[in-house]
């Protein structure tokens, strides 16, 4: 798939909004929500899938339908969206208890995608950098794990000003409450792209897109 950029038109509705929140107040928040994943867990089992590749597809594949999470500024500094952005994710040293970053190429179809990441996690599991796999493509979303803990809530901040408008995304140990199996997920969000009914739409529809996992797998 060729990544294409495409700027944002003059008559774009959200340029006000946009320069309030980039220039002005420069605010940047997060929303975490337990999510259901009974039945999503239940498929991935059944079926012999790892975890961690199959809810980055979920994941994926949602903020991929939706505009608002492809923005960014081109190399020329210039406002738009991608077609599509490529997971960036982190793999866990469990040796020495660090981490590495690594992305894989975004593929539509689960089963593509989840061979892509499989393939990506095997080959750089034991290169201990920062940024494991090079040539790390613009287009991109970070997503990573916190397996050891079932969190409330979670939120970061950076010490300089960033022009990152792609969301980051966290996600924690799933749990059980009340016959369900939870999940918590957190994604933080630059409020110049994405108002909070943007950011809620995308959460419950990874929720619904998950559960709906027998209709994709």
């Amino acid at each position: 798939m060729e990544a294409i950029f495409s700027t944002v038109p003059e008559t774009w509705k959200r340029k006000p909004y946009f320069d309030y929140y980039y220039y002005n107040t420069k605010t940047k928040y997060n929303i975490t929500h337990h999510m259901d994943i009974t039945t999503f867990l239940s498929q991935i089992k059944k079926n012999n899938l790892q975890f961690y590749p199959s809810i980055l597809f979920v994941i994926m594949k949602v903020i991929n339908e939706n505009e608002e999470f492809r923005m960014s500024f081109n190399q020329d500094s210039d406002l738009g969206t991608w077609n599509f952005v490529n997971p960036v994710y982190t793999i866990f040293h469990d040796d020495d208890k660090t981490f590495s970053d690594i992305w894989s190429q975004y593929k539509p179809s689960f089963r593509d995608f989840y061979k892509e990441i499989i393939s990506d996690m095997t080959k750089y599991k034991d290169v201990k950098k920062v940024k494991a796999k090079e040539n790390q493509p613009i287009n991109f979303c970070p997503i990573s794990a916190i397996p050891w803990l079932s969190f409330e809530s979670f939120s970061q901040d950076t010490y300089s000003d960033s022009t990152l408008l792609y969301p980051i995304i966290k996600f924690g140990k799933y749990y059980e409450k009340e016959s369900k199996i939870l999940l918590p997920l957190s994604v933080f969000v630059n409020h110049a792209v994405a108002d909070g009914y943007h950011t809620c739409k995308i959460i419950n529809e990874i929720e619904e897109f998950g559960n709906k996992i027998e209709s994709w797998i």
